[in-house]
């Protein structure tokens, strides 16, 4: 009979504590120790997406994870995806296709029906790896959504997972969430726990010790390790518009990495100032999102930037928003059948039903402005979209060359005569070395700067050895291997 994978599960304090993070540097830490990895995350409610090479959608965050393990993603490692939308109702993605879009006490109802499915797809992985590492989400002391959770202890309990609780100590108060998170857990679940880790730590963790001692005489649970942040001094400033549906926001963690480069994300017109460039990233709602773009003072900002010289990014919904016009004829979105645009560039927007889900690779066509320097050059990215953008008077950005394994000859996009007014519904472009390093060396040249290593994150693989030396050299991993049964 064939061995079950190992397990381990990273829950955390609250959301965005990193545990997303820490499971891609101990699935890299595994990879490097020769052992066969695979991430696991039941349920995720992210707007954040990709679609793998067999056109099923996932989160992006698993996929990094896939890409940490050095294993190809599948949509069993995030069998559940759930993607908000407006009125508290969410699009429900089961295993990479969409299952519905269902209000939330629909849903409440309908997720414990999907635990066989996600229970499928974590046995299909522990039957394939050496060990399965599970991300929990938000916080599984959230007493009101205990009853019908399908991605904290129920899978700790499922899997059998030890599990390590991560806390954020940049946002303070770390120890009373640690202890907090423990003492609101059933004594069952709490034994689960076997280790803490404190994430994002800024200083000297000498003067950490108290604490420590302090975390482990109280509960019994040993720290596994404090893992630190670091920063660095931004000469290049992109401003990312902050939609309340905004999605696919991981395309701009490339810019984000490169030395000398600040990705902000902004809610309010205040906030914007005037950054180097305007990103109008990803959105589940389009239209909904153009009226919080109005009603903030964002629109008439980014139109005014945009005037002045300012080059505007926009990707995928984004993009639909720089456009003259948005047609919502059979109710996709909204109930009005059309909205303007903000009017940047010369195309119109029409909404479908069915989801587009496309690994694409494309061509740079375009030879002025933003992307003058990657002429030619081929990108790699993938679509996810609901509309059709079309229009007349400028010229596409890329051509694509190939659609979900198909050769292709396809437009995509527009960009002004100008070239710094890009839309595109390509995500992954700065993903792709050349295309960030031309972007950024544009933007470098234009405000009449140099980047001192401007190429330094030239690929995803040193990013994740670079993540896993920092997470390797802080956590005891010795202990974590004995945590899990190794």
């Amino acid at each position: 009979m064939a061995t079950r994978a190992k397990t381990l599960m990273v829950q955390g304090t609250a959301s965005s504590v990193g545990k997303s993070v820490l499971v891609a540097a101990l699935c890299r830490i595994l990879k490097q120790d020769g052992l066969r990895v695979a991430p696991f995350k039941s349920q995720n409610m992210a707007l954040n997406s990709f679609v793998t090479a067999e056109g099923g959608e996932m989160g992006r965050a698993q996929v990094v994870q896939a890409m940490a393990a050095g294993v190809e993603p599948s949509v069993d490692m995030n069998p559940i995806l759930l993607k908000p939308e407006a009125d508290a109702r969410s699009q429900v993605i089961v295993r990479g296709k969409v299952y519905g879009t269902l209000p939330a006490r629909d849903y409440y109802q309908e997720r414990l029906r999907l635990l066989s499915i996600i229970e499928e797809s974590l046995e299909r992985l522990r039957a394939s790896y050496d060990v399965v590492l599970i991300e929990g989400a938000g916080s599984p002391a959230e007493v009101n959504l205990k009853q019908n959770e399908i991605v904290n202890m129920r899978i700790a309990r499922m899997a059998q997972a030890p599990v390590l609780l991560a806390g954020d100590i940049d946002r303070g108060g770390v120890f009373a969430a640690l202890v907090g998170t423990l003492e609101l857990l059933e004594p069952e679940e709490r034994a689960f726990v076997r280790g803490f880790v404190i994430n994002k730590f800024r200083g000297d963790v000498s003067l950490l010790k108290p604490g420590l001692d302090f975390l482990e005489a109280r509960t019994g649970v040993p720290v596994v390790g404090v893992v630190p942040v670091q920063d660095g001094v931004k000469l290049i400033d992109i401003a990312v518009i902050q939609f309340p549906r905004i999605s696919n926001f991981d395309d701009f963690d490339p810019l984000a990495q490169e030395e000398g480069v600040g990705v902000r994300y902004v809610r309010d017109a205040a906030a914007l100032g005037g950054p180097d460039l305007v990103i109008l990233p990803g959105t589940k709602s389009t239209m909904s999102d153009l009226g919080f773009l109005r009603r903030s003072g964002l629109a008439e900002a980014v139109i005014r930037l945009a005037r002045k010289g300012t080059p505007v990014i926009g990707v995928c919904g984004g993009y639909q928003m720089l456009g003259q016009t948005i047609h919502d004829p059979q109710g996709v979105e909204s109930s009005q059948p059309c909205v303007a645009g903000l009017g940047l560039l010369p195309v119109s927007t029409t909404f479908e039903r069915e989801k587009a889900t496309h690994q694409v690779t494309a061509r740079v066509a375009d030879s002025t402005g933003m992307l003058a320097g990657a002429t030619g050059k081929e990108v790699r990215g993938y679509e996810i979209h609901m509309g059709s953008t079309s229009g007349q008077g400028e010229a596409a950005p890329f051509v694509v060359l190939e659609r979900s394994g198909e050769r292709a000859c396809l437009p995509d996009g527009c960009i002004d005569a100008s070239g710094h007014i890009l839309g595109t519904y390509i995500h992954g472009l700065f993903s792709n070395t050349s295309l960030r390093l031309s972007l950024l060396g544009y933007l470098a040249e234009k405000k009449g700067i140099s980047l001192p290593r401007l190429g330094a994150i030239a690929t995803q693989e040193e990013h994740l050895n670079r993540l896993a030396a920092l997470v390797r050299g802080h956590v005891d991993m010795g202990l974590i291997y004995r945590i899990t049964g190794l």
